[in-house]
């Protein structure tokens, strides 16, 4: 059993200075410059970095490879594998360095080259569906005479295991992928090793004492895995506190390119090829049948699962996998359409150790606080409030992403929350906890020092009340919603100004709407239905124009103070015009203005009506007492107001008043007071003398 440790947030795994190798690799990209735009340099130095760094990791071997393979072409693989050393091998003599004396079949050499390595490397490296499709790039590059200059260029650039471990060539690649990221989209952002330490600091700082076991097996997953930059901090933090811990990483990505820049880092490391898929999680879960210690990722923003703009079949996957239930992913509910950050949230949960597991997820504001009260999001927060998963919520700095600058949080789930966490969130404020960088780098213009994530974790690990740490109930943040109406209380009157009110409501409309009637009137082609409408109130017009006139002929000063005493004159004046009840009741209501002198109005069992005209919503805290509630905070305002909870939970179509939100912000609102008039008539006095000095001095 190895000696259990306190995770030291202080630790780092840099500053490690890759300027040497990049400016190097830079300098390589500027050969293309006129065959390629800037911006499509990357399509080319990824793929020969990869290269590279494979034909480097491979030389010891090289020549026991070559031999086996020509003593028996067919010799398994991962028989081969134990030969290179690596999940990976290439059967072929040549090397960069070679290529290049033959430069008048170079290209087709190249690709015999690439043809030669194991078929996990060749999905890498030239696969079009699913890597980066490099024989499209060498035919280019052979084409317009920049083939030979790149090979050359990279044949001399050392990538050797041992010279550039695996944690150095992690910043080469997130230099070189920030270089080349700059003018991505914003939600394409790329995330920092600064915020991935933080995230990694976070999840270790507590609920891990197993993880120091030795040979302890740790599976971590990130599903949005991009170029594997939060699998390998995880990887490295948790090697350096346990050595002999097996370490077992998986992802999942969308975008090819990234995928083959992941799963290349990972054969690196000697990962299990198997584990790091060319897959979208909305699609499906890759790794179903395993459960994860940690799972670390940052999904994408604002990206649609639903509706004309989401990725082909992702729609349909996520209806399917809801249909499930709880046996699913998606057993809470379903979000909007237009995001799939919630979606990651629940699919994070599903994939941790009932026991164990522990996440952290970076999301924008978006899934603390959308939707209303029967939305998927609210019930999604819900449920996750229910269940306990929610362990903290911490708020980061603007400006840490290198393509966004939009607020972001990080959200810690667990299922293995410490005794005095149970039942409980922590909000921590660490938006003011960053340093400036002396030069930003596209929108990144603040990071997170060690000194910061030492103050956050500790912030964390302590869980106590602070100026940046708040610690709440999960009831806080689950609310019902009530309907608060007052009593029917109308007085009726037959007067312009109540007709006009009638015409406002749209009391008529159905018998004649002038406004209805222009637009059909306008259409350049009018459908059926619409046809048979505008006919309809066009024969109704002299009814509409009939009611108008009575009533304005019947006009007085009189005022009714109950509908029962009103009815039966509006009846009388337009017996001659209107015989239906239902039209009457719409004029009757129409001729209506709330009014607390008139009589509260009762239905037949004597039951009191309540006003919908006056009806409003507030969400009361569902550890707040009702009563309690309207007695503090409404009928002090409104006296007689009453709140009626209107949820239907055990019917077909439910009606749900219970939903749940975090306004983060509203936790540490501190609020400001105005200036003392005596202070600002003080400062204006003030101003207006040194005015009157400088208008003074102007004439001197």
């Amino acid at each position: 059993m190895a000696q259990k440790q306190t995770i030291d947030a202080m630790w780092d795994d840099s500053p490690i200075d890759v300027s040497t190798e990049v400016n190097f690799i830079w300098s390589i990209a500027n050969k293309l410059r006129g065959t390629y735009q800037s911006d499509k340099y990357k399509d080319v130095i990824i793929p020969m970095v990869i290269i590279r760094r494979f034909e480097c990791a491979l030389g010891p071997t090289k020549d026991k490879v070559v031999a086996q393979f020509k003593a028996n072409p067919n010799y398994p693989a991962k028989a081969m594998y134990r030969i290179s050393g690596f999940q990976f091998y290439n059967t072929s003599e040549f090397t960069l360095a070679e290529l290049i004396n033959d430069a008048d079949h170079l290209a087709a050499n190249f690709k015999a080259y690439l043809q030669s390595f194991s078929p996990n490397v060749q999905e890498i490296i030239v696969s079009a569906e699913k890597g980066l499709d490099f024989y499209k790039q060498i035919d280019k590059m052979d084409k317009n005479n920049r083939l030979l200059s790149v090979v050359k260029a990279f044949s001399e650039l050392d990538l050797n295991p041992r010279t550039i471990d695996n944690v150095k060539m992690g910043y080469i690649f997130e230099d070189l992928i920030r270089r080349f990221s700059e003018n991505a989209e914003a939600g394409d952002h790329y995330t920092g090793r600064d915020i991935i330490k933080l995230m990694v600091n976070i999840l270790l700082a507590e609920g891990c004492d197993d993880i120091f076991d030795d040979g302890k097996v740790i599976t971590v997953l990130d599903q949005a895995c991009g170029t594997g930059g939060m699998l390998s901090t995880g990887y490295n933090f948790i090697k350096r506190y346990n050595p002999t811990a097996d370490v077992r990483l998986f992802g999942q990505e969308v975008n090819p390119e990234s995928y083959a820049i992941c799963l290349a880092e990972m054969l690196i490391k000697g990962q299990n090829a198997e584990n790091i898929c060319y897959q979208d999680t909305m699609k499906k879960d890759r790794f179903a049948g395993t459960k994860m210690r940690f799972v670390i990722e940052n999904p994408p923003f604002g990206t649609p699962w639903g509706g004309k703009d989401a990725a082909e079949g992702v729609e349909d996957a996520v209806r399917e996998e809801y249909k499930k239930g709880f046996d699913g992913r998606w057993g809470a509910g379903l979000p909007g359409s237009g995001d799939m950050q919630m979606l990651f949230l629940q699919s994070a949960i599903d994939k941790l150790d009932d026991n164990f597991g522990r996440a952290a997820i970076i999301e924008n504001s978006s899934p603390l606080f959308t939707g209303g009260t029967s939305s998927g999001e609210s019930q999604i927060r819900r449920w996750m409030l229910e269940k306990d998963f929610i362990e903290a919520v911490i708020a980061l700095p603007n400006d840490l992403f290198y393509n966004t600058g939009i607020s972001t949080y990080i959200w810690v789930l667990s299922k293995n929350k410490r005794p005095e966490r149970k039942g409980k969130i922590q909000l921590i404020n660490a938006a003011e906890m960053f340093h400036k960088l002396r030069r930003g780098l596209g929108n990144k213009k603040n990071e997170i020092s060690p000194e910061d994530r030492a103050k956050i974790t500790k912030a964390y690990a302590d869980f106590a009340e602070s100026d940046i740490s708040k610690i709440y109930n999960n009831t806080d943040f689950i609310y019902r919603e009530y309907t608060i109406m007052q009593p029917l209380q109308r007085s009726y009157a037959i007067n312009e100004e109540r007709i006009q009110g009638m015409l406002d409501k749209g009391s008529l409309s159905s018998i004649y709407d002038e406004a209805k009637v222009a637009e059909l009137e306008s259409a350049s082609e009018l459908k059926g239905k619409e046809q048979r409408k505008l006919e309809t109130m066009l024969e109704n017009y002299p009814t509409y124009l009939s009611i108008l006139y009575t009533l304005r002929a019947s006009s007085s000063e009189q005022v009714y103070k109950s509908l029962v005493e009103f009815l039966p004159v509006l009846k009388d004046i337009l017996s001659d015009v209107v015989k239906d009840k239902k039209t009457i009741d719409k004029i009757a209501g129409g001729l209506s203005a709330m009014d607390k002198r008139a009589e509260v109005q009762r239905d037949k069992k004597g039951n009191i009506i309540y006003d919908k005209d006056t009806k409003d919503t507030e969400k009361i805290k569902l550890c707040d007492d009702i009563e309690e509630y309207m007695k503090r905070e409404v009928l002090p305002y409104t006296p007689d107001a009453e709140a009626f909870f209107e949820e239907k939970v055990d019917v077909k179509n439910p009606v749900l008043k219970t939903g749940a939100e975090i306004i983060f912000t509203r936790q540490f609102y501190i609020p400001s007071f105005p200036e003392p008039s005596s202070e600002i008539e003080k400062e204006f006095r003030s101003l207006s003398t040194n005015i009157a000095d400088m208008i003074s001095d102007l004439y001197k």
